[in-house]
């Protein structure tokens, strides 16, 4: 290896053609390598293409690329001989500039190609051979069963990887072990007890049981390499922490020939590679074969094993820290559901047990009131019964009830111990995962630019210089000059980054063009719930003139699920197209790093999507049946459609039904079937694609893929921002209104044990293997949680008092009722119009059509009376129930807030052991540093004494020794010191 590191110098200081080289030396170690692969089979020799042809490197990343094999050279020709000819010399040495006469000679020798082809063999030509330069070793392999898709291998060897990790800060395990503090006397005997019932439902994977000794970690550093544990070499680094050394460098490394400085996303997405991935560790379905990819499919991604606990731990290990915090969180979410879920199914089952003891239900049931009531609609409604309204008034008795008013308040306290759950659960797995102190090592490591940042800095820098130039006189360079100038400029690309920056006037169109968009976009969807508005509206006059009976009597219930459907519908389509112009707003912005970008990207789709989803609900809880007007004198739209008006029970009953269909359909259709669906539509194209094509080579078509064939084939991870955003969407439909729907918690448990093993399956079969990334919490996504659960205690204080009739109700009861019950309440909130006051055409058609003429008829208002003066005016009782909403509100919103602050300043946010563990492991790390300088100093004394012995015995035994000897043996034991 050392010997081939100076041959490398060598060549790097000296340049050789290829033509130059000693074509004995490769014709030896070409028949070296086709002897070598005639003694042992190709596929098992490098285990399926988890190791290089040698058998001995493991690959760490692919990188894979697309070319014409027809009609065109092929873009490793000129290495094809030998992949370990990347070892001998820098691709540099033979891939001329343009313009070199070799090129011009090899191009005349060869079928010409397509410039484009030619540019991007080009670029992956200098990207590669600038990878070899930072140390890493690749391979190509070309001869695969994929048609017109190339392959390159990547290999961090050990020198890299420690270099690496003293950049990254990577915290490694030390030498050191200590023991963690275990609980003592009743506590002790509760956990273990605890852990033995539990026990059935533990993951059968190894490393679950409680820890009792832990390595202290420390960040890693080369000079220090004595105090890490490294009895296993191999396992030292692991392959997620591999693969994510190898990203950085590919991030890092630059593109001069692409006119700017670029790393492996910019050439992504110009389609020079077509995709970059680490490989999985193996087959998930094979028997053979023990890897972390089958534990986990069978222990974990397994619908049988849906109701076991999750091996957090070695999802960390396998996909990294960030993706084993969103399955650690949604398992938390979906174990806090439980309780949830209880109570709300107690709620419900109250509701059904007082359902015949409900006064006002009773007597809107009761055939003897004879309570005629007014028309839904001018002109083709009629007048109608109250009792015709029974069931709808029983049903909003499940729902509305005084238990609803105490579940609000139970779920906002529930919201709030969720977080404090979760940020305690959370500091566990930091301190587990020795994530501790990461935030202090984020901040020395430096974020990269994104490419398109550069890109954007880099034209900014040009445009200064285009500018500059114009204004000063000069004579025109020729064009191979301007090609120079051109390369160097690009070089420096990645110190513009720091030269040059975006200020906001170079992102202001970008600005304006997002808020414009945005509200454009909330414009669009309110008006599309005023379309489904219209519709409800058109369709309930349409439906009231129809000949059939029945369909009359079922008008308010077809509308509504119509209504209800369509509106799920455009959420699930615009729900997509959000997603992916919140993205595209994001890109025109140009942040600076992927952080900023993921940030932006995740505030822009979130409000989105919640005004999508929420906005039809909001229209059902707090405007529909508000602004109606009153018989005689109703408003109007377009001067020709009424506001349609809330049944007699009150809009909380067609609330429940559009929450819980909404709520349903987008966990089953959005969440469940597209996720399932569209990734194995995909897969299936993809796979029938290359099947075609490989039959037209019988060979390719007859080899066994190799790993990274397979992988390939697989779906591209698109990042975890989808997956927070349905749960979080979910949170809100639990949290927001679950005074009208106690029932969400309990199907939202039902949806999401499904959906941690769906995920889980997602990632271990469909996805190809994500990049793992260091993460120490679920970042921007706990503010929005949070921002939820305090926007739910809100909206609830204005369901039940708004919304419900709890308010008037209590109103009735202390206020109005003459005998201290609820009879009377129904007459109480009906006030009386004399039909005689119909304006001109929209009086009923058939007035008779109950059988009686009718004189007076009811609406649901507080007025007065037809007889009184100032007739139809709001009355009093209306100012005494509004006085209550209000006051309802105020006291419901201060008094939930104040609990669910104590909730959150009660329990602390680091548990108590941990925190003693942290200060525990900075002790010990301090007393481990301690001893390493005293040792240091002892060896010194030690050997400084020696060396006083040895020159006291010298001079016993030569006095005579001459000035300039003493003066070299102080200088040696000087040097000696210094290093």
């Amino acid at each position: 290896m050392i010997m081939a590191a100076k041959l490398d110098e060598r060549v790097h200081e000296a340049p050789i053609p290829m033509n130059n080289i000693n074509m004995d030396l490769l014709s030896q170690v070409g028949l070296t390598n086709l002897l070598n692969s005639l003694g042992a089979d190709r596929e098992t020799g490098c285990k399926h293409g988890i190791f290089f042809k040698d058998g001995q490197r493991k690959v760490d990343y692919i990188l894979a690329f697309t070319y014409k094999k027809s009609g065109s050279r092929t873009p490793n020709k000129k290495n094809h001989h030998n992949n370990s000819v990347h070892n001998l010399h820098s691709p540099k040495d033979d891939h001329h500039l343009p313009g070199g006469g070799g090129d011009l000679e090899a191009m005349e020798a060869e079928p010409k190609m397509d410039y484009h082809e030619d540019d991007k063999r080009f670029r992956r030509e200098e990207y590669e051979g600038n990878l070899i330069e930072t140390g890493l070793e690749l391979e190509r392999d070309e001869e695969t069963k994929l048609h017109g898709v190339g392959f390159v291998k990547i290999h961090a060897p050990w020198n890299v990887l420690c270099r690496e990790a003293e950049f990254m800060k990577l915290k490694m395990p030390t030498k050191k072990v200590y023991q963690i503090n275990q609980t003592q006397g009743l506590m002790q005997k509760l956990s273990s007890f605890i852990h033995k019932i539990s026990e059935p439902i533990q993951p059968k994977v190894a490393g679950l049981r409680p820890q009792t000794v832990k390595h202290l970690s420390y960040p890693f550093s080369r000079e220090k390499q004595h105090l890490f544990d490294m009895s296993d070499k191999e396992s030292f680094f692991d392959s997620k922490t591999r693969s994510s050394i190898v990203y950085e460098i590919l991030k890092r490394t630059t593109c001069t020939k692409a006119k700017y400085s670029m790393g492996i996303t910019s050439l992504l997405a110009n389609g020079v590679y077509s995709a970059a991935y680490p490989l999985h560790d193996g087959d998930y379905d094979s028997e053979a074969e023990a890897n972390d990819r089958k534990l986990l499919s069978d222990e974990w991604a397994s619908y049988s094993a849906f109701y076991k606990y999750q091996p957090i731990d070695l999802v960390r290990k396998y996909f990294g820290e960030k993706i084993g915090l969103y399955f650690a969180w949604l398992g938390v979410y979906t174990q806090m559901l439980i309780p949830a879920s209880v109570v709300g199914i107690i709620v419900f089952l109250y509701g059904c047990a007082t359902v015949d003891e409900n006064i006002p239900s009773m007597e809107m049931c009761d055939t003897r009131y004879n309570i005629t009531m007014c028309p839904l609609c001018d002109r083709t409604c009629n007048y109608w019964k109250m009792s015709s309204a029974c069931g709808t008034a029983r049903a909003s008795h499940l729902f509305d009830n005084p238990a609803t008013v105490f579940f609000s308040v139970f779920m906002a306290l529930w919201a709030a111990s969720f977080m404090e759950h979760w940020k305690r659960r959370q500091m566990r797995l930091n301190y587990r995962w020795d994530l501790t102190g990461f935030e202090e090592e984020e901040g020395m490591v430096k974020d990269h630019p994104r490419a398109e940042y550069e890109a954007k800095v880099l034209q900014k820098s040009l445009k200064k210089e285009y500018r500059s130039k114009e204004k000063q006189q000069h004579v025109p360079e020729d064009n191979p000059n301007k090609w120079k100038q051109r390369v160097k400029t690009a070089m420096a690309g990645v110190k513009l980054t720091e030269k040059e920056k975006l200020t906001w006037r170079d992102r202001f169109p970008a600005y304006l063009t997002n808020v414009v968009g945005i509200i454009f976009m909330i414009g669009v969807t309110f008006a599309i719930v005023f379309g489904v508005i219209m519709y409800r509206i058109s369709t309930a006059a349409a439906l009231a003139m129809s000949s059939n009976p029945n369909t009359r009597a079922n008008v308010r219930v077809t509308v509504t699920a119509t209504a209800v459907i369509i509106n799920l519908v455009v959420i699930l389509i615009l729900d997509e197209v959000y997603g992916a112009i919140a993205r595209w707003l994001t890109q025109i912005e140009v942040p600076k790093t992927d952080k900023t970008f993921e940030e932006r990207l995740i505030f822009k789709a979130f409000l989105l999507k919640f005004v999508n989803a929420y906005t039809p609900i909001f229209y059902v809880a707090f405007f529909k049946g508000r602004i109606v007007g009153r018989p005689g004198d109703y408003y109007y739209i377009f001067q020709s459609f009424r506001m349609e008006e809330c049944a007699p029970g009150g809009c909380l009953m067609e609330l429940c039904i559009q929450l819980s269909i909404i709520m349903l359909g987008k966990q089953l259709i959005q969440n469940n079937l597209f996720e399932i669906g569209i990734p194995k539509m995909k897969k299936l194209i993809r796979y029938l694609k290359s099947k075609r094509q490989s039959y037209k080579d019988h060979e390719e078509h007859l080899k066994k893929k190799q790993r990274y064939e397979e992988d390939y084939d697989l779906e591209p991870f698109a990042g975890l921002t989808p997956e927070y955003m349905e749960m979080i969407i979910q949170f809100g439909f639990v949290t927001l209104f679950v005074a009208s729907f106690p029932l969400a918690p309990l199907f939202a448990l039902l949806n999401n044990i499904i959906e941690i093993r769906l995920d889980a399956k997602k990632f271990i079969t469909e996805l190809r293997r994500p990049v793992a990334v260091r993460a120490k919490d679920i970042g921007i996504w706990y503010n929005i949680i949070r921002g939820v659960g305090k926007l739910a205690v809100i909206i609830n204080a204005f369901v039940i008092s708004f919304t419900s009739d709890f308010i008037p109700r209590l109103v009735y009861l202390y206020m109005y009722s003459p005998d201290g019950t609820m009879h009377g309440f129904v007459n109480h909130t009906l006030s009386y119009f004399n039909v005689s006051d119909f304006k001109l055409g929209t009086e009923p058609s058939q007035p008779v059509d109950l059988g009686y003429k009718v004189e007076m008829c009811r609406y649901k208002d507080y007025r007065e009376a037809p007889w009184s003066l100032n007739k139809y005016d709001i009355n009093k009782d209306y100012w005494a129930v509004l006085a209550a909403r209000l006051a309802f509100v105020i006291v419901f919103q201060n008094l939930v807030m104040f609990m669910s602050d104590f909730v959150d300043w009660i329990i602390p946010d680091i548990p108590k052991d941990i925190s003693e563990q942290i200060h525990r492991e900075k002790v010990l790390m301090v007393e481990v540093f301690l001893k390493e300088e005293q040792g240091k100093l002892q060896m010194l004394e030690t050997w400084k004494e020696h060396e006083r012995k040895k020159g006291e015995n010298c001079n016993s035994q030569s006095p005579g020794l001459s000035r300039s000897q003493r003066g070299s043996s102080s200088s040696m034991y000087s040097h000696r010191v210094d290093v």
